[in-house]
């Protein structure tokens, strides 16, 4: 992971912190503290998130877990939650340069569910965009990934931002 997020932490320093930590403390943590901190989430056992492999070496990430291991969501006006069942979240995919626009993150999610499903989930949210966006600003997927993947959008609090669900 380390080598496929780089010396950077993928965008920013970010080190997949950024739905876990409030935003102080996300911000003051870019770089080396966010990755100890992601660090100590592997270290306790539980696996954040997937990895996709080409070639022996790690070409893509899509962190998974239950909703509530992201308390940003919770505060979130758009991403608030939609009812109170219990789900799974989808919050972020990186992909590596020369791996992009292949279908690495379609089989992420569908592994990710796959995942989800076997740690007792019996549903899958996520929270892409919608529209034109950069690649460094797509790391929460775009719509026509979760549709192709089986995923319904339930709620839309923002234009570009559907929440979307797989049961």
């Amino acid at each position: 992971m380390e080598e496929l997020f780089g010396p950077r932490g993928a965008c920013g320093g970010c080190w997949c912190m950024w739905w876990r930590l409030a935003r102080p403390e996300w911000t003051k943590g870019k770089g080396e503290p966010n990755k100890q901190a992601f660090r100590k989430i592997v270290n306790a056992g539980m696996p954040p998130g997937i990895l996709a492999y080409a070639e022996g070496k790690a070409v893509g990430w899509c962190a998974v877990g239950p909703r509530e291991t992201y308390p940003v969501l919770g505060r979130s006006r758009t991403l608030r939650p939609v009812d109170d069942r219990a789900v799974w979240s989808v919050t972020c995919f990186f992909v590596a340069r020369p791996f992009r626009r292949k279908g690495v993150t379609e089989k992420l999610l569908r592994a990710a569910v796959k995942y989800a499903r076997s740690c007792g989930a019996k549903i899958v949210e996520g929270y892409p965009v919608e529209g034109a966006v950069a690649d460094a600003f797509a790391w929460t997927g775009f719509v026509g990934v979760f549709r192709k993947a089986g995923f319904e959008e339930v709620a839309r609090r923002s234009k570009g931002r559907p929440i979307m669900r797989r049961s």
